[in-house]
């Protein structure tokens, strides 16, 4: 049996799974479908955008420089991020507990100790971006930082049976400081009660820029008025957040492929572009919309 054939049908697979998904939220995969920049989405379309086949939630993505002093660590579908400072480094994201020695391992490849790690942040609690926690702070000791709102379902989250590590509760505004790092954490629900976005500032040939960790604004195809209001705040919440380089909690949210591509010719930074630092939150409101006009007809 070829690779290829195993491929396709893992593939197929997974595109069944999250079609089964979609539909266990009250939805269809394929409608309602959304025009954004030229480009069709639908529900289906834009997870399956975002988590890629089991392969790509897994294998590293080769780890990189980003801008000033943070560092692409995750994989190909799932991110995470390494901000590195003189008093020890921020890890954001730890995704799935199996995928922590694939990010300690990116770490070291970059020349950077995994152990030096002290405060571990998450921007939401679902498994693919917050599973890990508990191996993380065992490897390194790191606290663990996340949003108020969300601990509830973290603590519901055991892989293995291990308790899920949360060190420090953080409120809308909070201010999470190491060495000359500086993050403001930013409570943008919907896609979860404590869904966070995380802002910074970096510096690039003698400038700063306003650099945003997003955290998903993916609707679900059933959505409650508190869900909808939750919405509503967070695009005008996100829309509102100065940005001139954007990142999220998967690469294709902010084109990262095509983007690291062109490092290798590009004279200037093309990660540092303010131009896109909405698209992501254009095809998620333009969906939110459209899934709420079709429930309401209901």
């Amino acid at each position: 049996m070829s690779r290829q054939f195993l491929r396709c049908a893992w593939l197929t697979l997974t595109l069944v799974l999250v079609a089964s998904a979609v539909h266990a939220q009250g939805g269809s995969p394929d409608h309602p479908a959304v025009t954004v920049d030229g480009q069709k989405y639908t529900p289906l379309s834009i997870v399956t955008r975002n988590m890629g086949a089991d392969a790509d939630q897994t294998t590293a993505f080769p780890p990189f420089k980003i801008v000033d002093n943070i560092y692409y660590v995750g994989t190909r579908t799932l991110s995470s991020y390494l901000i590195v400072t003189p008093a020890g480094n921020i890890l954001i994201d730890s995704t799935y507990e199996r995928n922590v020695p694939v990010i300690q391992k990116s770490v070291e490849q970059l020349g950077f100790k995994f152990s030096d790690t002290k405060i571990l942040l998450g921007n939401h609690a679902h498994g693919d971006h917050m599973e890990g926690d508990a191996l993380v702070k065992q490897l390194t000791g790191a606290q663990v930082m996340a949003m108020a709102e969300d601990v509830p379902a973290l603590k519901a989250m055991k892989p293995g049976g291990k308790e899920h590590p949360v060190d420090k509760e953080l409120r809308d505004g909070d201010v999470i400081t190491l060495g000359n790092a500086r993050l403001v954490a930013h409570l943008t629900a919907g896609h979860t009660r404590g869904c966070t976005t995380f802002t910074t500032t970096a510096r690039d040939n003698g400038r700063t820029y306003n650099v945003v960790f997003g955290c998903s604004l993916r609707a679900p195809n059933t959505i409650s008025p508190a869900v909808e209001a939750e919405f509503n705040r967070s695009f005008k919440v996100v829309r509102e957040i100065a940005c001139d380089l954007q990142l999220g909690d998967h690469p294709a949210q902010f084109g990262m492929d095509a983007k690291y591509a062109a490092m290798k010719t590009s004279k200037t930074n093309p990660f540092i572009d303010a131009k896109t630092c909405h698209l992501e939150i254009d095809i998620e409101e333009a969906m939110f919309k459209a899934i709420l006009a079709e429930q309401q007809k209901k």
